[in-house]
């Protein structure tokens, strides 16, 4: 399994979270249960290899990290989604943007530029183009304010 599939399982759980309610833990838990995990390969290819645990470690900790700071990283999302509340956009552009945010202020392994392609990627993949410009659109603007920041 590569990083960018345990990328997009992580997009799924954080996803999943956002109609379940349920904590981070229990969901990574019961969703990469090996029999469910199985059972899921069925539907989606990303789910035909488990991860190893160094991408269960990424996987638990982005969504745990997503969760805990969702009202912080929506507040990022609304200050570079011009003109859209963030109710308005689709729960799944939100995940990804959420995880890509995330993964640009708290995860050091992974480059800004890697983090923003890989959110465009599943945007288009499971939302579209026009979804996947949208997220290249704020997160393009989150990123250069961000390393303007930094550069300070």
């Amino acid at each position: 399994m590569t990083r960018g599939n345990a990328r997009e399982l992580a997009v799924h759980l954080i996803y999943a979270q956002t109609f379940t309610g349920e904590e981070p833990e229990q969901l990574v838990s019961a969703r990469l249960d090996k029999e469910y995990y199985r059972n899921l390969a069925q539907e989606s290819a990303v789910y035909e290899e488990r991860p190893t645990r160094t991408q269960l470690a990424y996987i638990d900790s982005v969504v745990s990290g997503v969760a805990n700071r969702q009202d912080a990283l929506n507040g990022e999302i609304q200050k570079y989604s011009i003109g859209w509340d963030v109710s308005r956009i689709s729960r799944l552009a939100r995940s990804i943007l959420q995880l890509a945010i995330f993964e640009i202020l708290y995860v050091e392994d992974i480059p800004t530029g890697v983090a923003v392609s890989e959110a465009v990627r599943l945007a288009k993949k499971y939302d579209g183009d026009d979804t996947g410009a949208f997220v290249n659109g704020i997160l393009g603007s989150f990123a250069r304010a961000h390393a303007a920041g930094e550069e300070k």
